[in-house]
């Protein structure tokens, strides 16, 4: 990964200071820099090289592949010889996360701090497309939430930078913590606590203690957004701040969303609130589960002094990443591909979405669902709750990849699927099989979903799918 600095170019000896290290004396204080990168094949003259010690892959070995490509800076945790400007450092994440808070206090800007089991991006977004209507707002790049990602990218942010939402993910105990150290949040938000993650930390108690270490740096005077739909998210949580609340189950909140209405193309809601009444507010993304984004994002803008007004036109210019349930329409089928991510939680939510499609277009459905991963001795059990909850659905046919799919593929015929609707491919690597028998049976009208963690890389399937079906669409056309 390579950030350019959005404060511009640093010396070597600001960069030094900045990030806690110090510029051996034999060094050239005045070499500067406009960037930082972790990947040795991305520095070059311009770019810092940061030598990450990683699980697998030691940085330092990768430095001469570095002053290579013309690098002059390398921020390391021991002395090499033939480097311009070398910056020792005890442990370069920590020295990264230091960088990164120093930009954080020198700019001044007021940020908000995002993490949870699921939702964290598309919260994060829709956040920042709020924002964006009032002020100049940075966020976090793609899914960037670890304590590498989320500094790194950090150090791109503008001096005019007034708003910053900063994505934080975790994948054990204490890297919140030193991610919210480093952002210092203004507004801290956990959008629940479910089961991604749960093969690591064993319990969602353990998960809702990583996840409130978000509180480690908010700020004295920060708030905290509190969603009173998660029982784990009790009044007990974050209680040493100021909070405020929003449900999209009609439970007494700040914010609370009623009268949902999810739509091939958008979900509309209701929402009151201390001023009253806003009706129809529009997202434009199904699913009921888009809501608690929505919510979160209206919350955020009351508290930074937006108007109802501009807020309302922020949600509706906000759109989704790729890759999380992107829509696609050829020859008359609509895929929807959402391969970015996947646990039990989101997984259910993306087949309620599909359920409500096929409901309002009489559509046949097709659910192509994959392995849930990192779910360690629960992993078998919360496959087959997936299965059961598609066989309470609409959808009729079901085709499941890997091991874990094979597992949502028992929780189906459980539930009563017929074994003629179920087609799986336990072999996640190779869904050539998966994919011709998907081509051979999709007809038009289907709805077609496609999700699965992001190891599986779904979009494979989905990629041979729109290939089949432009050939289609062509001979149609001929």
């Amino acid at each position: 990964m390579k950030t350019i600095f959005g404060m511009g170019a640093v010396s070597a000896d600001q960069l030094a200071d900045d990030c806690g290290g110090v510029l051996l004396s034999n060094c050239d204080p005045s070499v500067s820099v406009y960037g930082l990168a972790t990947d040795s094949s991305e520095a070059d003259a311009h770019t810092a090289f940061l030598a990450l010690h990683g699980k697998r892959v030691d940085g330092h070995a990768f430095i001469s592949n570095a002053v290579g490509t013309g690098c002059r800076a390398v921020i390391s945790e021991r002395p090499m010889e033939g480097v311009d400007a070398l910056i020792l450092v005890e442990k370069c994440e920590n020295a990264l996360l230091r960088l990164a808070n120093t930009l954080r206090r020198r700019q001044n800007f007021r940020a908000v701090a995002v993490t949870g089991s699921v939702g964290k991006t598309t919260t994060k977004n829709m956040i920042a497309s709020v924002l964006s209507e009032s002020f100049e707002t940075f966020k976090t790049a793609g899914n960037h939430n670890s304590t590498v990602g989320m500094p790194l990218s950090l150090l791109g942010a503008l001096p005019k930078t007034e708003w910053a939402v900063l994505e934080m993910g975790m994948n054990s105990l204490g890297e919140i913590e030193r991610l919210s150290r480093c952002a210092e949040p203004d507004i801290a938000i956990i959008t629940n606590i479910g089961t991604a993650h749960i093969g690591m930390l064993g319990s969602r108690e353990k998960i809702l203690q990583a996840k409130s270490e978000i509180f480690s740096g908010l700020r004295s005077d920060g708030l905290f957004i509190r969603n009173m739909d998660d029982e784990l998210l009790t009044a007990e949580i974050g209680k040493t701040f100021r909070s405020i609340s929003i449900s999209a189950h009609g439970k007494k909140a700040d914010f609370s969303a009623k009268n949902i209405r999810v739509e091939p193309e958008q979900t509309r809601f209701d929402l009151l609130w201390s001023n009253g009444l806003e009706k129809d507010v529009c997202i434009r993304v199904a699913g009921a589960h888009q809501v608690y984004a929505a919510l979160f994002a209206f919350a955020v803008g009351i508290s930074a002094g937006i108007s109802p007004e501009k807020i309302r036109q922020g949600l509706l210019f906000y759109q989704q990443d790729e890759l999380r349930q992107t829509r696609t329409v050829i020859s008359g089928v609509t895929l929807i591909e959402d391969c970015y991510n996947a646990s039990p939680e989101s997984m259910t939510a993306a087949l309620d979405v599909l359920d409500t499609l096929c409901s309002s277009s009489d559509s046949r459905g097709i659910a192509v669902l994959g392995d849930m991963l990192e779910l360690g001795a629960q992993s078998d059990a919360l496959h087959r709750a997936v299965g059961h909850h598609f066989s309470e659905g609409r959808a009729e046919l079901l085709f499941t990849i890997g091991q874990g799919g094979g597992k949502i593929a028992q929780g189906a015929r459980a539930g009563g699927v017929q074994a003629d609707r179920i087609f799986e491919n336990c072999d996640r690597k190779d869904l050539n099989a998966t994919a011709e028998v998907l081509c051979r049976t999709v007809r038009r009208g289907d709805i077609v979903l496609i999700k699965a963690s992001r190891a599986v890389a779904a979009e494979r399937v989905g990629f041979a799918l729109k290939n089949f079906l432009r050939k289609e669409e062509g001979r149609d056309h001929a």
